[in-house]
């Protein structure tokens, strides 16, 4: 586990740029992220399988116009069955809380990318733990009603209110597949409009069938002149490959198995207040089943970016006719 200093920042996010979300999704992982499932083991768990340090946190925004209730779901919540994977025998524990007031996002340690510190910062809003339980085996488990007044508000950040998830493993060595879903009805995912989700660290599940490509996009702000890009556990599966307006396709290190690697990657002034494309391209041959990987990506000042579920501007698309023009001297 890295020991990681976060430096606070004001963040450049507009509402208006997230008002052109209207109408999209809010499963996560997106459908534009072709990812299977979040994934999150038991503390107890080795390294070697693919996760750093069996947490995660993901945000939800909810717009400030936004006045009814609303639920945060989770898809096969549980660790054993169909989906999860085993480690030897099922003995995994996975607690799921949620979090809002003040202090939810705004706390450094909320935005830091390992759980310590003050990360569980917040007011505490529900929690439960999982085992292996056939009642919740591929099957949605609901957290809510809330309120949207009872998260974070957050005005000139985001224009709206912040909740936080975070799913701990507290016991065992399993490994737990799951998603959300910020839903307007309890029992049915009806995408809230405007909605959005994003996180710091993103843990995730890669397919099993080779020569597919997963996709998560960082936000960059007009404060990055250039992000660092660090990935756990890869296991050398293919490439990964950074794509914007403006990038056609930079190739980036890959890790090996229980390895950190990094590079840095410098920002064009045409990608500033858009998202990249970092598009994780599994290989034909050989086939890794199985394969979970951890990535972040920070600026140049070490403060951690966002990957929204559903990409600010949306998904960039290199255009050739955006010519770059060398500065002035």
């Amino acid at each position: 586990m890295r020991n990681v200093r976060f430096m606070c920042r004001p963040l450049l996010i507009t509402g208006l740029l997230l008002l052109t979300l209207a109408g999209r999704s809010q499963e996560v992982p997106a459908p534009d992220e072709n990812i299977p499932y979040l994934m999150t083991f038991g503390n107890e768990g080795e390294t070697s399988w693919g996760d750093d340090d069996f947490s995660q946190t993901f945000f939800f925004k909810i717009p400030r116009t936004y006045s009814r209730p609303f639920y945060i779901r989770i898809y096969d919540p549980d660790i054993g069955g169909l989906t999860d994977e085993i480690n030897g025998k099922w003995d995994t524990r996975m607690q799921y809380s949620v979090y809002g007031g003040d202090g939810a996002w705004s706390d450094p340690d909320a935005r830091g990318i390992e759980p310590s510190g003050n990360y569980k910062s917040g007011t505490m809003l529900a929690s439960r733990v999982f085992g292996m339980d056939n009642n919740y085996d591929e099957k949605w488990f609901t957290f809510g009603p809330f309120n949207p007044t009872e998260g974070e508000l957050l005005v000139e950040e985001f224009d709206g209110y912040i909740f936080k998830v975070i799913c701990d493993g507290i016991a065992g060595d399993d490994g737990n597949l799951y998603r959300y879903f910020l839903s307007e009805e309890p029992d049915n995912n009806k995408a809230l409009e405007n909605g959005n989700a994003f996180t710091y660290e993103y843990s995730f599940r890669m397919w099993n069938n080779s020569d597919n490509v997963s996709h998560i996009y960082p936000y960059i702000d007009t404060a990055t002149i250039f992000v660092k890009q660090v990935n756990f556990d890869w296991d050398n599966d293919g490439y990964i490959r950074v794509v914007s307006r403006v990038r056609r396709g930079l190739l980036v290190n890959v890790s090996g198995e229980d390895k950190w690697v990094e590079d840095k990657v410098k920002i064009e002034q045409e990608e500033i207040n858009s998202s990249l494309d970092f598009q994780f391209i599994k290989s034909k041959s050989p086939l890794v089943k199985n394969n979970n990987v951890v990535i972040s990506v920070e600026n140049q000042y070490g403060e951690y970016l966002e990957f929204f579920t559903v990409p600010i501007g949306g998904v960039p698309v290199y255009n050739p006719s955006m010519i770059i023009k060398p500065k002035e001297k």
